[in-house]
């Protein structure tokens, strides 16, 4: 084998290793094959309404159980369930999207009236 056929293979696995970094980048991106959240099918009382990395190793799952979200810490060894009884909203939505806080007000000088 000469140069060239080196060179073309070394140029052709180069290639191949960056479409396999592109895809695992697109695959991390889009959340595809991490449990990604699913639509709850009809006549399904449980479903993942939402989950969040911790980090490497741990996931927040938000589930809903009938009309009641729990919120569960999952580990590779233990889970711990962090919140339950969360009433769910009635419009299918994340109660933490629908009650997002007030922005804060500035608070009045000494001497101004709040109004």
């Amino acid at each position: 084998m000469e140069l060239d056929g080196y060179l073309r293979f070394v140029v052709a696995l180069a290639f191949v290793l960056a479409l396999i970094a592109l895809f695992a980048w697109l695959a991390r991106r889009f959340g595809i094959g991490s449990g990604a959240v699913r639509r709850q099918a009809r006549g399904k009382r449980l479903s993942v309404v939402e989950a969040a990395a911790v980090d490497g190793r741990r996931r927040l799952v938000l589930l809903r159980r009938d009309d009641v979200e729990h919120l569960v810490l999952m580990g590779p060894q233990s889970e711990v369930v962090i919140e339950t009884g969360i009433p769910a909203p009635a419009n299918g939505t994340s109660a933490a999207a629908e009650t997002s806080p007030a922005p804060p007000q500035p608070e009045p000088a000494k001497g101004e009236v709040a109004s």
